[in-house]
């Protein structure tokens, strides 16, 4: 199934820039997004037997009561 998207003149000269001369533009946006699903899978883990996600919570806490909320 095809779709239809809308892109500002810039984004599209952005993206061409990065296009492959053989790649189509889905091929360069499924490329795109393989490499960005690749580079949040391999941070997956990372705080794992830390203390880190306690921290990050605390940090997160403060901040929130730093702006009122």
């Amino acid at each position: 199934m095809s779709k239809t998207v809308r892109l500002a003149d810039d984004t599209h000269a952005s993206l061409a820039t990065l296009k492959g001369d053989d790649e189509t533009f889905d091929d360069l946006v499924s490329r795109l997004v393989e490499r960005h699903r690749d580079a949040v899978q391999s941070g997956a883990g990372l705080w794992a037997g830390s203390d880190a996600p306690e921290h990050a919570r605390a940090a997160r806490k403060s901040m929130k009561e730093d702006v009122g909320r």
